[in-house]
């Protein structure tokens, strides 16, 4: 691959679910944070996609409007549990960390798992250990929950709703308490790819319930000979296509990223009635996004210019503010 000809791509999603009227701005504007702190790295300081990805899922798990980090919604038993995974496509190196609590960016810790450790995924008590032998601080879980997530959790307790029941497409998907995942992928110039995922899960979720997000190859994959993928929806279906490889297979028959989405996603709908959402670039920075729920929050950056989105077939341009700009 030539690099020279490689042009530094980033794409955010902050979830594919039903999201309400008044969670729509702050959506809008936490995935174009994203895409701005993500891309300022690939251009601005020149830096690789691994950090990129890593940098604007950290801003997309500091907003309390999504579902990771700050904003993680509660369990059945009123506790936060977190997955996260990060990946690069040189050398297929990942890190995941699944059920961990307390922690305020979860995907500060899964790059500590990929870079510390042989392993590729630590779990619960193991993992919030790690963290600690990581110097990475603990908080409160009341600093990571928002009233409108506690409100949802009552919600749900009252009327006894189950996860299907949360994450399908049909007339129960009309919900203002749903929430979903973060992620990120990119390419540097270099013609490395990443991408990143981060998660509080579904609301009122078993205890101990790990979806998609953390799962090579279904929250997330990527690989420098094809491109790299983040996925969001109901991370039960996914599991169970592998979504995020199943995407990277499609381009390797010779689709374009956006071609490859659709026909996974429509894969996932018609096997599993599934519903859900991707975001893509192939490793010469070829975008593609789509989303089978009834909204996603989207953003990406290239060329100097943001666009984002966030109903079907809807596309916005913002303001892309870097020192290279």
């Amino acid at each position: 691959m030539n690099c020279s000809t490689i042009t530094p791509t980033i794409v955010i999603h902050g979830g594919a679910w039903a999201i309400p009227e008044s969670l729509l701005e702050a959506s809008c504007v936490g995935v174009q944070n994203a895409a701005r702190a993500g891309y300022q790295i690939l251009v601005g300081e020149g830096g690789s996609a691994l950090d990129a990805v890593q940098a604007a899922v950290r801003v997309l798990e500091d907003d309390p409007a999504l579902d990771a980090g700050t904003g993680s919604v509660l369990n059945v038993a009123g506790d936060v549990e977190m997955d996260a995974i990060i990946m690069e496509g040189q050398h297929l190196k990942a890190g995941a960390v699944a059920g961990v609590k307390n922690i305020r960016n979860p995907i500060n810790l899964a790059r500590m798992v990929m870079d510390k450790t042989d392993h590729v995924m630590l779990v619960g008590e193991g993992a919030n250990l790690f963290a600690s032998k990581m110097g990475i601080s603990q908080v409160p879980k009341e600093e990571l929950v928002t009233q409108e997530n506690i409100k949802a959790w009552e919600h749900y307790q009252n009327f006894k709703l189950t996860v299907e029941d949360l994450s399908s497409n049909g007339a129960d998907n009309n919900n203002t308490y749903g929430h979903d995942t973060v992620g990120a992928v990119a390419v540097d110039i270099h013609g490395n790819v990443a991408c990143a995922t981060s998660t509080g899960g579904i609301t009122a979720k078993m205890v101990g319930r790990v979806g998609d997000s953390p799962i090579i190859g279904c929250g997330a994959y990527c690989d420098n000979a094809v491109g790299a993928v983040s996925t969001t929806g109901h991370g039960e279906s996914i599991m169970k296509v592998t979504l995020a490889r199943d995407v990277l297979y499609n381009m390797q028959q010779g689709m374009s990223s956006q071609a490859a989405a659709e026909k996974s996603l429509d894969y996932m709908t018609e096997r599993l009635a599934g519903a859900g959402g991707v975001v893509v670039v192939s490793n010469h920075g070829d975008i593609g996004y789509h989303f089978t729920t009834e909204r996603m929050a989207w953003a990406s950056a290239k060329d100097g210019i943001l666009n984002y989105g966030i109903n079907p077939k809807e596309t916005l341009t913002g303001k892309l503010l870097t020192e290279a700009s």
